[in-house]
């Protein structure tokens, strides 16, 4: 309390300042039209600005929720899509959908870890065996392809990402539909390379390229990206066409597991076949 005191008494007239500073500033608000509109005015930006400021802040860290509640619900969705049913014609009500009408079932998971500057980069997920996930599972987000899983354990799984030179996958261009195979070359992490497109196809820039469906991992039509340019191989009779990614890998954090659940059977008839 004595330092306190000695405080005020030593800085006293420092506090008379302000406080005659204030009394001005009350009288000249209060009794000047022009300076009151001006203060008010001032007052309500500045209460305006702490506001949106404050909104904002609450918004960025409710993200999180409401990222993790978006993906559950578009893996939901997913499901119910008339494609994933086996009789396409005639779809079952999304109330009488059940485990055996359900071609592809989607699970969501959030990436927990990522690289992009390696030949064969992986991702890794929050979700395991215990959650549904195995290996051979194709992998994808909303913006499009991301991978397939590749190791599982009980709460995690790690995932082939696109950026694996290791990774092919039957690609087609959704103006034509002719498919060919995709590739990722080891260079930008934008960009992936797809070859096997014949010359006589029309491609054009900007062309969408996505999902075949020819393999027992992924649906048709998912996004891969859009072309960016492409040349014609003169020699052998085909595009080699780059192929900007839809996937931003530097910002990927929700994801969701695709499993066929007919896969099994698709895989052993194709190898019988192949065996003949």
């Amino acid at each position: 309390m004595r330092n306190f005191i000695r405080f005020i008494v030593r800085y006293h007239l420092f506090f008379l300042f302000l406080l005659l500073e204030t009394i001005c500033l009350y009288l000249l608000v209060n009794y000047n039209h022009h300076h009151n509109q001006t203060f008010v005015n001032s007052s309500s930006k500045l209460a305006a600005g702490v506001l949106e400021i404050s909104s904002n802040f609450t918004d960025y860290f409710s993200l999180k929720r409401a990222n993790e509640e978006l993906s559950r619900e578009n893996a939901f969705l997913r499901t119910q899509l008339p494609e994933n049913t086996y009789n396409l014609s005639e779809p079952a009500p999304v109330n009488q959908l059940t485990e055996d009408s359900i071609h592809y079932r989607y699970r969501p998971a959030k990436v927990i870890n990522n690289s992009i500057n390696k030949f064969h980069n992986y991702i890794t997920i929050n979700k395991g065996s215990n959650h549904g996930i195995q290996p051979e599972m194709g992998v994808i987000s909303a913006r499009g392809l991301v991978g397939v899983v590749r190791h599982v354990s009980p709460n995690y799984a790690t995932a082939i990402s696109l950026l694996n030179t290791q990774f092919k996958i039957s690609a087609r261009l959704r103006e034509t539909n002719h498919f060919g195979s995709l590739e990722w070359d080891g260079r930008s992490y934008q960009y992936a390379i797809l070859n096997e497109i014949p010359g006589h196809a029309k491609v054009s820039v900007g062309d969408a390229v996505v999902t075949s469906g020819y393999s027992a991992l992924f649906p048709e039509g998912i996004l891969i990206g859009t072309i960016e340019d492409f040349e014609l191989n003169e020699g052998e009779g085909f595009f080699v066409i780059r192929v900007k990614l839809s996937i931003d890998f530097k910002n990927l954090t929700y994801i969701e597991t695709v499993e066929k659940i007919t896969r099994n059977e698709q895989q052993e008839l194709e190898k019988l076949t192949s065996d003949d």
